[in-house]
């Protein structure tokens, strides 16, 4: 019988490390400097490290470029319609528009989905009376920012042993650029309205799983993420369970956290590499421990109520949504012009 078990190459080992590292950096800077919106200062170099592995001019300028843009548009939408709800709503699909269709045609994808994820929960917070939108913005600027130093120090310390192959992109027919980006837009949209007709202020998690999913592009695609992203989200849950448990009353001691956290970025990053470093189990385990210590941990405040409800809330959001993408991409199929080339229109309800 073979006893042969999934290794990591030499890249993959350094890579580990840097996502570890990196995320760790992030969550200690963030709760030395007492910043608000910890969640920006954790996913954000997970993001980085992670999904992108290599680090270049054309990345950063991507990276940061997304982070001023986004922070207007928040800014001027917020500031200017709030008040005005279908208007604002609508506003947030065209913005979603531009960026889904820069995801869809490839080459600015980077700069497309981070600003899908980084508007999702800027337009989330921004929504709620009393939030400070220049501090918000201001967070979001300052936390790419110190992602792309992060990330240029983690790639400095613990560098590529050979180099990567790129990976080719193959050209898309127009119909399904025109399907992606609806798919995508509508969808986003339709999540910001629920969580605010509904008040969930609570929910960032949930409604962050339902746009991550999105990143697949395609119906089909977001059924094996968002069941891959619920597998790693409970994983993610439960370990900061067994870690609450550990540390017990223990948490406002820093090392013990910064220990525990870090074991737990390991597990999960090298997961997420024997995958094949995309948005599955894995990384869906490393956004769920970022954004529950870096959003939800506090020295008098337990993670026990956080991951529980997160998980929850996320199950639910996540099978509301896939079921909204099937009715959608089914509708989508019925024309020529937004046909999607990836499965037959009647396939999904047969």
């Amino acid at each position: 019988m073979s006893t042969d078990r999934p290794a990591l190459d030499g890249n993959g080992l350094r890579q580990c490390l840097r996502i570890a590292f990196g995320g760790l950096t992030g969550l200690v800077i963030s709760k030395l400097m007492g910043w608000n919106y910890g969640v920006f200062f954790t996913v954000f170099p997970m993001f980085l490290l992670a999904m992108i592995p290599v680090l270049n001019a054309h990345v950063v300028r991507q990276f940061l470029a997304s982070a001023v843009l986004t922070g207007i548009e928040v800014s001027l939408v917020t500031g200017l319609t709030q008040h005005m709800p279908v208007i604002n709503t609508g506003l947030v699909f065209l913005i979603f528009c531009g960026r889904f269709r820069l995801m869809a045609r490839g080459p600015m994808f980077l700069f497309g989905a981070n600003g899908v994820l980084t508007l999702s929960i800027m337009f989330h917070f921004a929504s709620y009376p009393g939030v400070d939108v220049y501090d918000l913005v201001t967070s979001n600027f300052v936390a790419s920012v110190l992602a792309v130093l992060i990330a240029g120090l983690m790639h400095w310390l613990f560098p590529d042993v050979a180099p990567r192959q790129a990976m080719a992109r193959p050209a898309k027919p127009e119909a399904q650029v025109r399907h992606e980006t609806l798919m995508g837009a509508v969808t986003a949209t339709l999540s910001f309205a629920t969580f605010q007709i509904f008040d969930l202020r609570d929910s960032l998690s949930a409604q962050m799983a339902t746009v991550l999913i999105l990143f697949a592009l395609s119906f089909p695609g977001a059924q094996t993420s968002a069941f891959k992203r619920a597998v790693g989200a409970l994983l993610g849950c439960n370990l900061a369970l067994v870690m609450q448990v550990i540390l017990y009353n223990q948490n406002h001691h820093i090392l013990l956290v910064i220990l525990a956290y870090w074991l737990g970025l390991m597990i999960f990053a090298r997961l997420h590499l024997l995958e094949g470093g995309g948005s599955a189990i894995g990384f869906g385990g490393l956004t769920t421990l970022g954004i529950l210590f870096g959003q939800y941990l506090a020295p008098h405040q337990d993670l026990i109520y956080s991951a529980l409800y997160r998980f929850s809330s996320m199950a639910v959001a996540l099978i509301a949504t896939l079921a909204f993408m099937a009715c959608l991409h089914w509708l989508l199929n019925r024309w020529a012009a937004t046909r999607a080339h990836d499965r037959d229109p009647r396939e999904i309800f047969e």
